[in-house]
């Protein structure tokens, strides 16, 4: 949708955002209202906000349960939001909610990341910028890092990596990069993908936005997007031993999960992975409405996953 007045429209990618002439960026799927770091009277579960890259104005949202033991320590969870790249944020209320039930169901220290958006940031930057603060977050395995709960209370050799949508296509990638680069002193033990968005051999619905917000990139060739192409050559080099992969039966990219999920299991990569579909349910469903019997149901998969019984 084109116009030849300098305020016209110059990209139209619904349900996602707009690009005016002017450069003027219109998101047409509004951010979740954001919300302050609490002290939440329910769970017990606090919460704040560090800054992690002053320079990219970017931080993180810590999650820490309630602390029984002060010499106790917990595994610890970084999350990657979704949101086709290009909206939502660890500070809106939908994330703040499920980290905060997450962190207090599992017993984990969360750290929730913030990653500049396309696409006035296009990829690979969201990617740069979660490894930027997976690294800030591995600068505390010594216990002199700048964050105390950190400091205090994460333990390194149980950390898990995890997201839903784009951010579980992020978090995948954090964890190739992981495998490939390695975090010294950190130890990934798994990874949870909530409905990932992998792309594929063929164009479909969200295409054009990947062609866009990733420019100069064969986006069907390329392993961080389609990971299962190439012989999933990158897979082997997963740099955890267990992977939880959720998918829902109405979800359009329910396919691309199994695609992942098969390609993972022939790649070479020694660990285990599990797929779970929820039948009748669409993309991300678990947070629009966490209260439902069959997001209450992913959610004791995911802190089963964690805190497997020995």
């Amino acid at each position: 949708m084109d116009s030849s007045n300098s305020t016209g429209i110059l990209h139209d990618f619904p349900p996602f955002f707009r690009v005016y002439r002017n450069g003027k960026v219109e998101r047409i799927t509004a951010d979740a209202e954001t919300v302050p770091p609490s002290n939440d009277p329910h769970t017990g579960v606090q919460s704040k906000d560090t800054v992690v890259s002053p320079e990219n104005s970017l931080s993180v949202r810590l999650f820490i349960p309630k602390i029984k033991d002060p010499r106790q320590k917990l595994p610890l969870l970084i999350y990657i939001h979704g949101g086709a790249f290009c909206i939502e944020s660890p500070f809106s209320s939908l994330y703040h909610n499920y980290l905060t039930n997450l962190a207090h169901q599992a017993n984990v220290i969360a750290v929730s990341v913030q990653y500049r958006r396309a696409p006035e940031h296009p990829l690979p930057v969201a990617y740069d910028d979660s490894w930027s603060a997976i690294q800030w977050v591995a600068s505390h395995v010594n216990g002199n890092g700048v964050e105390s709960w950190l400091n205090k209370h994460a333990d390194f050799e149980r950390t898990f990596l995890a997201g839903d949508s784009a951010g579980a296509n992020i978090a995948h990638n954090m964890t190739v990069r992981a495998g490939v680069s390695g975090l010294f002193g950190v130890k990934t033990v798994g990874m949870v993908l909530a409905h990932p968005f992998f792309g594929g051999k063929e164009p479909d619905f969200f295409s054009p936005v990947i062609e866009y917000i990733f420019p100069d990139v064969k986006i069907y060739d390329d392993p961080r997007i389609n990971p299962a192409g190439a012989g999933g050559v990158e897979l082997a080099s997963l740099g955890c031993s267990r992977v939880l992969i959720f998918v829902a039966g109405n979800d359009g990219l329910r396919e691309r999960g199994y695609s992942y999920y098969d390609a993972l299991k022939k790649s070479g990569w020694s660990g285990v992975v599990e797929i779970e579909e929820t039948e009748g349910e669409d993309h991300v469903f678990h947070l629009f409405n966490p209260d439902c019997d069959k997001a209450a149901f992913m959610m004791k998969q995911v802190v089963s996953f964690i805190n497997p019984v020995p």
